[in-house]
């Protein structure tokens, strides 16, 4: 039967992306409370999940990059000979249980996972492609859930919207009192997680002089620059130097 597990031997080249995106989120954290559009506690959560990824999946990303419930992983090296099936279902579900562990859920959490080939000179274009998605999907949502509360029920508000450009939505909220370009720049443009290189001191066990040693800690990144920016290009620089 072991011939049957035809993806089996699937393999992906180096350096890869690996998506994670949630399943069925919107209706979860509406059951939950959580504050729409958006809900730092959330956000928080998001992010201490991916930074326990980092710590304790026994895979090495060199960043990850989050907006909403979406997460990329970027590696230079992963294990399992790299099979496709292997990175796809344990990314996706290590992940699920550190949601669900630290939003303290009482239902099963889902993530889907897709691995993505890229070459290193692309990953700029690639998370400047995911951060164009999180403004769109940034001015969606306060878009959506403005009409909503001014009475529109979804399908009301999903046609309201059908249709329009985000520069047409911003227009929209601006008349309304909200200008989604003073919003919280990790709502605008995501949240990025890395290692960062520090310097700690010491002492040499046998010499007793003090010393100095380069150690790597996991950060998060709240307010992010443009990806595509000056800023941005010389940011991702020096994380992934």
């Amino acid at each position: 039967m072991k011939e049957r597990e035809v993806y089996a031997e699937i393999r992906a080249p180096l350096p890869l992306i690996i998506r994670i995106d949630g399943r069925n989120f919107q209706r979860f954290l509406e059951e939950k409370g959580f504050q729409k559009p958006y809900d730092r506690r959330f956000a928080e959560a998001m992010a201490n999940a991916t930074e326990l990824f980092f710590k304790r999946s026994g895979f090495h990303p060199e960043l990850a990059y989050i907006f909403s419930d979406e997460v990329s992983f970027f590696f230079r090296e992963v294990p399992f000979n790299s099979r496709i099936e292997k990175l796809d279902s344990v990314v996706a579900s290590f992940f699920a249980s550190a949601l669900t562990i630290i939003l303290g859920a009482d239902e099963p959490l889902s993530f889907d996972a897709r691995v993505i080939p890229i070459c290193e000179h692309e990953l700029v274009e690639y998370l400047a492609w995911r951060q164009a998605e999180a403004w769109r999907n940034h001015v969606n949502s306060y878009g959506y859930y403005t009409l909503r509360r001014e009475g529109l029920s979804g399908e009301e508000a999903q046609k309201r919207l059908k249709g329009m450009k985000a520069s047409e939505i911003h227009e929209m909220l601006f008349s309304k009192g909200i200008n989604v370009a003073e919003t919280p720049a990790w709502q605008r443009r995501g949240i990025l997680v890395a290692w960062e290189r520090y310097e700690k001191e010491g002492t040499d066990a046998r010499s007793g002089k003090r010393t100095k040693a380069v150690r790597k800690r996991v950060v998060q990144l709240w307010n992010l620059p443009i990806f595509k920016s000056e800023e941005g290009r010389a940011l991702l620089k020096r994380i992934l130097e």
